[in-house]
């Protein structure tokens, strides 16, 4: 049995006594009940998850897949592959949006490669190598990989997850790659059946020529490669990217460790529906970050049955919405543990 089939038999339900453990010192704090409503629900999904009440939550960690897509060459992006390289050079060096945001809670950003196309050799350490391939194949024209590396890539992201394991409690899934909304827009649209008209934005900028024949790439995606919608695998492979296998095996490797996964926007939610299909289990460890402003987004969510706690009009990726809702982690954590109850306040409760 592979490392993929061992992760997913050992994800366990989430803890029901942790969550009702949880909720018993809510009930009792000194507001009027669920006053501070889905903070107050999220402190209760940490408990469930994690199994402990209160749930660990101080060591946070944003895993930021990179790889780059043939598709490109069809012209859906609005930069050249080649920034996906100096993406990755300007995390390393602390100077992309998720290094900001991350800083704000202390997270950590690790930062893998698992399909750029360019030689990475020279930041050593300093990134983990996860790397499939040079870019996956162009979608429009074939599959994006073969089912073996789709595997090989969801695979990384569990060694990465449990290599990660022993210093975060909480982690963030996010990504860097030129063209990447082209797959997680035909992903999608997979599915949920829904037209690629209907969920394809505009990415990096795009105008409205471009834009027009970004559906249509994705169009002719869907129809080249027929993807199983029922197979996460299968889906991955054929319209996917090696970092949304990336981030769908972090997910799934954090659920078999009990740790809660912030999932950020648009292509990381896509990472999200290949684990949830590959491991259904997985589903309950997932928090929506944020709303992303690409359209697709909120069918994403839909088909997730997630509701964001942001919805700021970000579509930067990297990992940065689910850096911002690591404060709201924070703040639901403080709800449960330094707010009083009302015996321990010797306040009067209600009468009623």
């Amino acid at each position: 049995m592979n490392l993929l089939e061992n992760t997913v038999k050992s994800i366990k339900p989430l803890d029901e006594k942790a969550r009702g453990e949880a909720k018993a010192r809510l009930d009792q704090l000194t507001m009027p009940h669920w006053a501070l409503g889905r903070l107050m629900d999220l402190a209760t999904e940490l408990a469930a998850m994690t199994g402990k009440n209160p749930p660990p939550v101080a060591r946070k960690t944003i895993v930021t897949m990179a790889g780059d897509h043939g598709v490109t060459e069809s012209g859906v992006s609005q930069y050249p592959s080649e920034v996906t390289v100096q993406m990755v050079h300007n995390f390393v060096n602390g100077g992309a949006g998720v290094n900001a945001l991350a800083g704000l809670t202390g997270a950590n950003v690790v930062v893998v490669d698992m399909g750029v196309n360019g030689d990475l050799s020279v930041l050593g350490d300093k990134i983990i190598h996860k790397k499939i391939g040079m870019g996956t194949k162009n979608i429009a024209k074939g599959p994006a990989m073969t089912r073996d590396e789709a595997i090989k890539s969801v695979e990384a992201g569990i060694e990465v997850a449990i290599s990660l394991a022993d210093t975060t409690d909480v982690f963030g899934a996010g990504e860097m790659g030129i063209g990447n909304t082209t797959p997680a827009s035909a992903i999608v649209s997979a599915v949920t059946g829904e037209a690629p008209a209907k969920l394809t934005g505009r990415g990096t900028g795009i105008d409205e020529a471009r834009l027009v024949e970004k559906i249509k790439v994705i169009e002719q995606t869907l129809e080249t490669n027929k993807p199983d919608k029922t197979d996460g695998l299968d889906l991955l492979a054929k319209v996917g990217g090696y970092e949304i296998g990336g981030m769908a095996g972090v997910i799934i490797g954090a659920a078999s460790l009990r740790k809660p996964v912030l999932v950020d926007g648009f292509i990381s939610t896509a990472g999200a529906i290949v684990a949830s299909l590959i491991a259904p289990a997985a589903k309950e460890y997932m928090i929506a970050a944020h709303e992303s402003v690409e359209p697709g987004h909120q069918a994403m969510l839909g088909w997730l049955d997630k509701r964001a706690f942001l919805d700021m009009n970000m579509r930067l990726g990297e990992g940065s919405g689910a850096a911002l809702a690591m404060c709201l982690v924070d703040a639901a954590s403080n709800v449960l543990t330094k707010v009083a109850t009302f015996q321990e306040a010797a306040v009067s409760t209600s009468d009623k």
